[in-house]
């Protein structure tokens, strides 16, 4: 699936199923709760904290997607092309950190 078939998608599902779109300001403290559902896995699986039970069912992958969802809730109701935006970003990446990393001894 692409980025544009990605923000197809999630508004169909939000015109058929979601009934609207919920206000931006919701959708920001959506996202905010689901990056941190993200963050307490990475830090109980990857990082020194001990992971709860209940925890070690929980799928990174489905929480990820969930933070996508919400996010391209976002854009799709502000009207950003996460594709085109994204490829802003790589060029402005590329051409601001091309060599930066590469010269970066913490990283060799």
């Amino acid at each position: 699936m692409t980025i544009e078939q990605a923000q197809k998608a999630v508004d169909d599902w939000i015109k058929e199923n979601g009934v609207r779109y919920f206000n931006e300001l919701t959708n920001m403290a959506m996202l905010t709760e689901e990056v941190g559902e993200v963050a307490r896995i990475i830090a109980r699986r990857y990082g020194e904290q001990s992971e709860k039970e209940s925890d070690k069912k929980k799928d990174l992958g489905e929480e990820m997607a969930d933070v996508l969802f919400v996010l391209i809730c976002l854009a799709n109701q502000t009207g950003v092309d996460l594709t085109d935006a994204l490829q802003k970003s790589l060029e402005k990446k590329t051409k601001r950190d091309k060599d930066r990393h590469h010269n970066n001894p913490k990283l060799k």
